[in-house]
């Protein structure tokens, strides 16, 4: 039996939204469990607009005192054992270039978010002296749908215990995350968070088309989605967001969305895209989970010191370590250790990943046997393998491990700023519209140094009797793989 809740959410005040997010708090002894709901956006309706009320359930920890030690070995009083990354361990497992050499400087990530999250400055400040990272060069919070976007007092004011509707509390536990998960892997580039009034879709398609006029080249992450059976009415919604991205590209523009966290039908017994991810001018991100897969209350200690001698799945790592340890030290990451399709049939939770009922097959896809549009690329999303988060929300800042392809997005994101860098650095603009040039690499003798193939899993949910499985090459439930970063930033640089 689960410790979670499943989250439900309503469109007019009557259509249950099966995206899920699924979140685990971690203090210094105690880690608890909870479960929120990842905020898909879509389109206003011929019936009215839309609202989000997640159900979700959790537990307000005590102050944040002393960070965790043995990690990625962590541990739960009701969960047991669990797996929790620090950004080095994801870093160090995708193979990402060091700071040293590549820190995204000179580039912009935007990370556009519905009401914005009050601690949001402070999380990050406090995320970064835990993990060693440098402050960002600026972080300006953009109030996107304001007549003055960069006076943040015109910015919404979020009470997340006054004010539960419409999911406000689930967007500030995404916000942090996503403003977080961007710097961890590009500490050099400017952030901007762009916040959006509400999470309409007029409201963020308003809010992202300001911020594509003030930050001509950014790159975009959008940590939100709706299941496109919603979509199949509104056109001129899907043609205003579509003109923004249109926009967004002609001026260099880069665009992420996450594909989704409740498989290939959304609960819906028919398979589907999410959108914005299932638009031409996104990347869109699926997830995966580790191989092996450690499942609750299975991890144990690392007694060696050779390097590679063991793995918690995404991470290959040595020790000495324990589990659940609260002074150090930590196991050390070596690498990559492996992946498969993100499927946690104990937390009611899957990947999406299917062809889009709205778009057909895009000229970068030709080829791949699709018969509609289909995901891009594939990270980690794993809950029992999520990231640490500080979120500052309930009082006392405390450690949240995440998951869902809501981490994705943003890591991503940052790739992208690296590999603006070095196209900077050569004399180049940046990439712009990304699918083209990731596909080009996907036809070429690079594929196999630029990604991880992901071979193993479906993006079936439980219950469901729809899903996809992963096979060699492209598939729906992974997209082309996910990143080998230091080796994929060397061809980005170089189209």
């Amino acid at each position: 039996m689960s410790i979670f809740k499943k989250p439900r959410t309503y469109i007019d005040s009557r259509v249950q939204a099966l995206n899920m997010k699924k979140i685990l708090a971690i203090s210094t002894l105690t880690i608890a469990a909870l479960m929120l709901t990842p905020m898909s956006i879509g389109p206003v309706t011929s019936l009215l607009n839309f609202n989000y009320a997640p159900n979700l359930s959790y537990v307000q920890l005590g102050p944040l005192t002393t960070l965790p030690q043995g990690l990625p070995l962590c541990k739960n009083a009701s969960l047991g054992s669990i797996v929790c990354y620090s950004p080095s361990f994801i870093k160090k497992a995708y193979e990402y270039p060091s700071t040293a050499t590549i820190d995204g400087a000179g580039q912009t990530i935007v990370i556009v978010d519905a009401f914005g999250s009050p601690t949001v400055e402070s999380d990050l400040a406090l995320f970064d002296s835990l993990f060693g990272i440098p402050a960002p060069p600026s972080f300006t919070i953009f109030c996107g749908n304001s007549p003055k976007p960069f006076d943040t007092s015109t910015c919404p004011h979020v009470n997340i215990n006054t004010n539960p509707m419409h999911g406000v509390f689930s967007w500030t536990i995404e916000t942090s995350l996503d403003v977080q998960y961007a710097h961890a892997m590009a500490p050099g580039a400017n952030i901007v968070l762009d916040v959006a009034a509400t999470s309409s879709g007029n409201a963020i398609n308003e809010a992202e088309a300001a911020a594509i006029a003030a930050f001509p080249g950014a790159i975009f992450s959008q940590s939100f989605g709706i299941p496109e059976i919603f979509l199949t009415a509104n056109n001129g919604q899907i043609m205003q967001a579509q003109t923004n991205y249109a926009n967004g590209v002609a001026m260099g523009d880069t665009f992420f969305a996450s594909a989704g966290d409740t498989g290939a039908d959304f609960g819906f017994g028919t398979e589907m895209s999410n959108f914005p991810a299932s638009d031409l001018h996104n990347t869109a991100v699926t997830g995966t989970q580790g191989l092996p897969y450690n499942a609750t209350g299975t991890l144990t200690p690392c007694p060696t010191s050779t390097p590679f001698s063991c793995t918690s799945g995404l991470s290959s790592y040595h020790g000495p370590c324990v589990l659940g340890r609260t002074v150090p030290p930590n196991c050390v990451p070596d690498g990559y250790g492996g992946e498969q399709i993100w499927n946690e049939p104990s937390f009611g939770a899957a990947t999406g990943g299917a062809p889009s009922i709205i778009f057909g097959v895009p000229s970068y896809q030709t080829g791949l046997g699709l018969s509609a549009r289909g995901p891009d690329v594939d990270y980690n999303a794993a809950i029992d393998g999520g990231v640490l988060v500080v979120y500052g929300g309930l009082g006392s800042p405390v450690l949240f491990i995440v998951g869902g392809t809501s981490a994705g997005s943003p890591q991503w994101a940052g790739i992208i700023a690296l590999a603006n860098q070095a196209r900077a650095s050569l004399g180049k603009g940046p990439i712009g519209d990304l699918n083209p040039v990731l596909y080009g690499i996907y036809h070429s003798a690079r594929y196999a140094t630029d990604f991880h193939d992901i071979t193993v899993g479906n993006d079936q949910l439980v219950g469901s009797s729809v899903g996809f499985s992963a096979g060699t090459g492209y598939d729906v439930a992974s997209g082309i793989g996910s990143p080998i970063v230091d080796q994929l930033i060397v061809d980005l640089a170089a189209a």
